[in-house]
């Protein structure tokens, strides 16, 4: 999420047109056209972040800018050459980092919350416990897990939650 995504479509020999065809969760079909002959592109339904990432006579890829969950989705480019024709299709899979918030609740014990992430993180605790996780789904495609820990002894003194997740793995600790 907000950062730049380039995908490539390398032509085989003489490309006679290029069209990159996008399908994505939200906003439908996007297409980019590019006709050699003519040296002409066409664009139809494509919001502004997407869009050729050089002129396409010199280069062909396709630069998504600010990636949000809203760009996922399938990607193909389509080149019309001398040799035939020939496809290649990305699916776009967006990664949100959760935010890490650790606290104690009213008991004394810690709570640690992964908020929206995507996909959900794993919560896990240093020190053996009794530890329970929920999650939350959100209509953006986001999840909170929230996990509370429960020591099996009473004489706690420092307590690490560790959340995993693909963009990264953190940790907090607190004393309650």
């Amino acid at each position: 999420v907000g950062k730049s995504s380039v995908l490539t479509c390398s032509p085989k020999s003489d490309t006679i047109m290029a069209t990159w065809r996008i399908s994505s969760k939200v906003g439908g079909f996007c297409t980019l056209g590019y006709r050699a002959d003519v040296n002409k592109t066409k664009r139809a339904n494509c919001s502004d972040s997407v869009d050729w990432k050089f002129r396409p006579d010199q280069d062909l890829a396709l630069e998504i800018r600010q990636v949000g969950i809203a760009d996922e989705g399938n990607y193909t480019c389509q080149l019309i050459e001398l040799d035939g024709n020939f496809w290649k299709t990305y699916h776009l899979t967006v990664l949100v980092p959760p935010r890490l918030i650790l606290s104690c609740d009213d008991h004394g014990n810690p709570v640690c919350k992964a908020a929206t992430g995507k996909p959900a993180a794993q919560i896990s605790w240093v020190l053996e416990s009794n530890s329970t996780s929920e999650e939350e789904d959100h209509v953006n495609g986001t999840v909170t897990v929230l996990s509370r820990f429960t020591a099996y002894s009473t004489n706690m003194i420092n307590t690490t939650c560790i959340v995993s997740h693909p963009t990264g793995n953190q940790s907090k600790s607190i004393v309650c």
